[in-house]
């Protein structure tokens, strides 16, 4: 009697559904991973657009003024740059801090990315998703009572915070 070497069909098949289950959990543990990773850095981000904001407004006792309006690099932000004359946080750039960050994901449309607006007396920084991610919830930090579902929110205080 003659002994073949080799694996059936039947065990090289189980062999490749395992192989495909632990990449699929290893696809969603990554994944989550990568939003872990974007809201830390959205807030740092947040965090020191705040500082540099409180520092403008030290300086000059005054926010740094968009005239009530919106600006951001999105679309519905005005297209707004980063840094120079036509930054979305007007004077902050190079003084009180060295370039203004983007949306992590690279969305300029619609109203996605950080948005800032302030009419001089208090202002209101967003970072405004076009699709949810994570989102604060009612009391935490970030939390915007405005957009709960689409925005993260740092503000000046007062009504601005639950208005605008």
């Amino acid at each position: 009697m003659q002994v073949r070497k080799g694996f059936t069909l039947i065990e090289l098949l189980v062999v490749i559904s395992i192989i495909g289950l632990l990449a699929a959990a290893g696809l969603a543990t990554y994944t989550s991973a990568q939003k872990r990773a974007r809201d830390a850095k959205r807030k740092m981000d947040m965090r020191a657009m705040y500082s540099a904001v409180e520092a403008y407004y030290t300086a000059y006792n005054k926010y740094p003024s968009t005239g009530g309006s919106w600006w951001g690099v999105s679309d519905n932000g005005g297209n707004r740059a980063t840094s120079g004359a036509n930054a979305y946080i007007p004077g902050l750039v190079p003084d009180f801090i060295t370039v203004l960050p983007t949306d992590l994901r690279g969305i300029t449309s619609g109203w996605s990315g950080y948005l800032y607006r302030s009419d001089g007396t208090q202002f209101k920084l967003l970072s405004h998703s076009s699709g949810p991610e994570s989102f604060p919830s009612a009391g935490e930090a970030f939390y915007d009572p405005v957009r709960p579902t689409w925005a993260w929110m740092l503000c000046s205080g007062g009504a601005v915070c639950t208005t605008w």
